[in-house]
């Protein structure tokens, strides 16, 4: 029976530094075969790409031409999201290992004021409107947005946001009230100018390539998670949104880079992270402002990059964070045993870790690049 090495909850955990060879983690392996096959098949499904754009496309006309019609003004309505980031996952409901990929995010920029020169003060009451009348039945109200679910569960979040002075900077007015400034453009930037960067480095491991695994991990981690799940019984979905993942990568990358190999690449950042995590690290990027002023009375801090106010974590107490902590130190050991079965030819046991990580999918579909 192979050693897991599981760390127990509340267990002070033993930070776990390895100095990896590049001449043992060649891009020839099987392992590093595997990962690639692997990262390409988790990537939206080409033949629906057309598909879920033009759907969009026809979502945002709808809702822009009902908006018009009670006196809102559009302004713009900027590509958001994994899509134009190149981070977002395919759907995948087989095998009972769920994946809720292909969500499409909307944003719809409005003028301050409507038509009569009154200022807006709600939203998403609004747009809900405007989504009943295009969509009957298919709406529901979120926090920040109005999400549309089709029949085959593909949805589409509708960000209705509010123009400020400035063209890459909006408002979004949430359902308690609360405004938060926000960049379209500038999160879009903050994750394709690292992939841009990555790119100039030799070999095939990408950025967004690195978010897509890990994104895809995270589903599967939090199948049995207790606190970083899905409650049924409340219907609220606790695991960890997708910018946090985004943010914790590029933290990683800032730090580390990428390698010649993903397993490497990712050894080294769960490494990192682990660590981060663990000890309640300030996260934080000073690509658009300078080192802030840190937040204090929350358990972890997790700045926003393009608004230093906005804690992506605020809400999260000490169970969450280290549970999530678990997380990243499980991967970090299963990488570690997972380089160490490819080294040794055993491939069949690193088979077994690289499902543990990623999901009973992995074996199905990391043979061969479709």
């Amino acid at each position: 029976m192979r050693l897991r090495n599981r760390v127990k909850r509340n267990e002070k955990p033993l930070i776990i530094i390895k100095v990896y060879k590049m001449s043992e983690l060649t891009t020839k392996t099987t392992l590093h075969r595997r990962l690639c096959c692997f990262v390409d098949w988790i990537a939206p499904d080409p033949e629906k790409v057309d598909e879920i754009a033009e759907r969009a496309d026809r979502i945002r006309k709808l809702i822009t031409q009902n908006a018009a019609e009670d006196g809102i003004i559009v302004v713009d309505t900027p590509k958001s999201g994994s899509f134009p980031k190149k981070t977002g996952l395919r759907r995948h409901y087989r095998g009972n290992s769920e994946v809720d990929g292909l969500d499409v995010d909307i944003p719809i920029v409005v003028n301050p004021k409507d038509d009569d020169g009154d200022t807006i003060e709600e939203l998403l009451g609004k747009f809900e409107k405007y989504g009943e009348k295009s969509y009957p039945g298919q709406v529901k109200k979120t926090k920040s947005s109005i999400k549309i679910t089709f029949d085959d569960n593909t949805s589409f979040d509708v960000v209705p946001m509010l123009a400020t002075g400035k063209k890459d900077e909006q408002i979004i007015i949430r359902k308690d009230g609360e405004r938060l400034r926000t960049s379209v453009q500038k999160h879009n930037e903050f994750v394709k100018g690292r992939t841009r960067k990555s790119n100039e480095v030799a070999g095939r491991v990408k950025f967004n390539e690195c978010i897509r695994l890990n994104k895809w991990w995270k589903e599967f981690q939090a199948d049995d998670s207790y606190y970083l799940g899905y409650d049924s019984l409340t219907d609220t979905d606790n695991t960890p949104p997708s910018i946090l993942i985004d943010l914790l990568c590029a933290f990683a990358y800032d730090k580390l880079g990428v390698e010649k190999t993903y397993a490497e690449t990712l050894a080294k950042w769960c490494n990192y992270l682990a660590h981060i995590v663990r000890n309640k690290k300030p996260v934080y990027f000073t690509d658009y402002y300078s080192t802030p002023a840190l937040p204090t009375g929350t358990t972890w801090v997790v700045l926003d990059p393009v608004n230093s106010e906005n804690n992506i974590v605020k809400t999260w107490g000490s169970t969450k964070v280290n549970e999530l902590a678990d997380w990243f130190e499980k991967a970090r050991d299963s990488w570690q045993r997972i380089i160490h079965f490819d080294e040794d030819g055993d491939d069949v046991d690193c088979l077994d870790e690289l499902v543990e990580l990623f999901g009973t999918p992995f074996k199905n579909h990391c043979d061969k690049e479709d």
